[in-house]
């Protein structure tokens, strides 16, 4: 099992479903999208069956493919996973076929808002199953200018898809996606290069006279600080503007108000967790000494991310641009969390990364369900909808519920771990996080009273409840919140040994317990 090319399949599998479906023609869109469909539970099922195979005590990379792709530039197609990298994929394979259950008809509406025209039913589901691709390969290369190939690839069917199938103002938000994008990535691209020369000249990292791009060998050199920091700056612009923070952000809510829903759930549920997992993995461990020092900075516009995005939350008039914005404050728990640096914060910080996928996925699902009945995600077109669709404002209240961190849902168990673990290294960093707690309830709980509560209003008359495939795309992804929120433990099992490795890295422990006088003087009492 263990030789067998896992993650290269997985990869190829998307990508040739999206060329099949070229064979298929136009006009045969039900067939299109059953084959798209398929595809993609294919993909999730062979992807169990590799996770089935992890053994979170062993080597820290696992499935591991290494062949030569452009040797005379030390450029390997290698591939493998880690805890963090595994549930990542893991998130990604689940959320595409309930993307596409969810958003049947999204390309023949054109995202559902304000734009008539009838778009390529066969091209938007292809560039579903490409996204799917690159979001595969981003997580399991293990080559950083591989890394890099699929961190720019991701770009293309994102942009496509906004451009093509979102909303009235859709090209202006793909365009400034796509500039804020490339931006970050040839700043990332600079760094890349730059690693190459400095890898040649490096003992750390073999001393073989020829540069390379393997992260397990970059990891082990000793950069010239001042070097280390130019290029830490190159990655972490980059993953700034992907994840996004505060002041680079701006991209993401006229990219959510714009996108269909369902796509959205992949540009901000997967996509956007790019940026924080390169954070994570490259950032802190090619760059130790250089995160360290950059650390009372990034924590500075994480605890801004986190209050700014709850505060910009509360005044939304639109659904999409609302969660966009809480999107932005959770992101910034996550970073948080990365740059706190102890065991707990890390662990909480990546599965957060998993948790937040699941929780938004469910908010924009429904607010597409929304969208489809109502024709628009302004929040004042709404009210009274539990009392035409009750399955549907309930579901809409777990996913809003996961959205503040409800004790019992998913997102709660993240969120504590990094308030908890940060509070033991930066307190001023985790007090100040603390207000967007009370912040989320009041954007989430107000969104929810003003359009599923209250008299209905006349275009709520006679709204259809959930139909039996809209079911069947809610449904496993409430059932995750609510069973990560009872036991993420395993999970937790299979990440922590990746955070171990990273703090290891960087030379952090955590911070030992604080022992009161009355303890020290007098000795622990039993």
């Amino acid at each position: 099992m263990s030789d067998f090319p896992w993650l290269s399949v997985l990869i190829g599998l998307p990508l040739a479903g999206a060329l099949l479906l070229i064979a298929i023609p136009r006009e045969r869109e039900t067939l299109v999208k059953q084959f798209a469909l398929g595809v993609s539970v294919a993909v999730a099922a062979l992807t169990g069956v590799m996770a089935a195979g992890f053994d979170a005590g062993g080597p820290r990379f696992q499935f591991e493919e290494k062949y030569w792709w452009i040797k005379e530039f030390g450029v390997h197609w290698a591939l493998g996973v880690d805890g963090v990298a595994l549930t990542l994929i893991l998130l990604s394979v689940i959320l595409v076929p309930l993307v596409m259950l969810a958003s049947w008809g999204e390309a023949d509406r054109s995202g559902g808002t304000d734009v008539p025209a009838k778009r390529s039913v066969k091209t938007y589901f292809a560039l579903l199953l490409s996204l799917e691709a690159a979001m595969i390969g981003v997580f399991a290369a293990t080559d950083v200018f591989l890394f890099y190939v699929f961190f720019e690839a991701m770009l293309i069917p994102v942009y496509f898809i906004i451009g093509s199938y979102g909303g009235a103002q859709r090209s202006y938000a793909a365009v400034k996606f796509l500039l804020y994008s490339l931006f970050g990535g040839l700043l990332m691209l600079v760094a890349v290069i730059w690693l190459y020369p400095l890898s040649a000249k490096s003992v750390d990292a073999g001393g073989l006279g020829r540069g390379t791009f393997m992260f397990d060998e970059l990891s082990k050199m000793n950069i010239d600080p001042t070097t280390a920091k130019w290029l830490f700056l190159g990655f972490f612009i980059a993953f700034a503007i992907k994840a996004p923070m505060v002041p680079v952000h701006t991209w993401l809510p006229d990219a959510a108000q714009q996108s269909p829903a369902g796509a959205l759930v992949l540009i901000v549920g997967v996509l956007d967790k790019v940026g924080t997992y390169g954070m994570l993995r490259f950032c802190l461990e090619l760059f130790p000494g250089a995160a360290k020092w950059a650390t009372p900075v990034v924590l500075g516009f994480a605890v801004l991310s986190i209050i700014y995005g709850a505060v910009l939350a509360i005044g939304q008039v639109d659904m999409k641009r609302l969660i966009a914005y809480t999107s932005i404050s959770h992101f910034g728990f996550i970073v948080l969390g990365i740059f706190a640096m102890t065991s707990q914060a890390q662990s909480g910080a990546a599965l957060y990364m998993v948790n937040h996928g699941f929780s938004t996925g469910a908010l924009f699902l429904i607010v597409g369900f929304l969208i489809v009945r109502r024709r628009s995600a302004r929040i004042s077109d709404f009210g009274g909808v539990q009392k035409a669709a009750p399955v549907l404002a309930g579901t809409f209240l777990i996913a809003g519920l996961s959205g503040l961190s409800l004790p019992g849902l998913s997102p709660f168990v993240s969120e504590f771990l990094v308030v908890v673990g940060t509070f033991s290294r930066y307190r001023w960093a985790a007090v100040a996080s603390i207000i967007a707690i009370v912040l989320a309830a009041i954007y989430i709980l107000w969104m929810y009273q003003r359009t599923m509560g209250g008299p209905k209003v006349p275009a709520v008359e006679g709204m259809k409840d959930l139909s039996a495939r809209e079911k069947w795309a809610i449904a496993p992804i409430i059932a995750i919140i609510v069973a990560m929120g009872f036991f993420p433990q395993p999970v937790l099992h299979v990440i922590n040994p990746s955070v171990g490795h990273t703090l290891a890295r960087v030379d952090q422990r955590d911070p030992a317990p604080a022992i009161t006088g009355n303890v020290a003087e007098n000795g622990a009492r039993p």
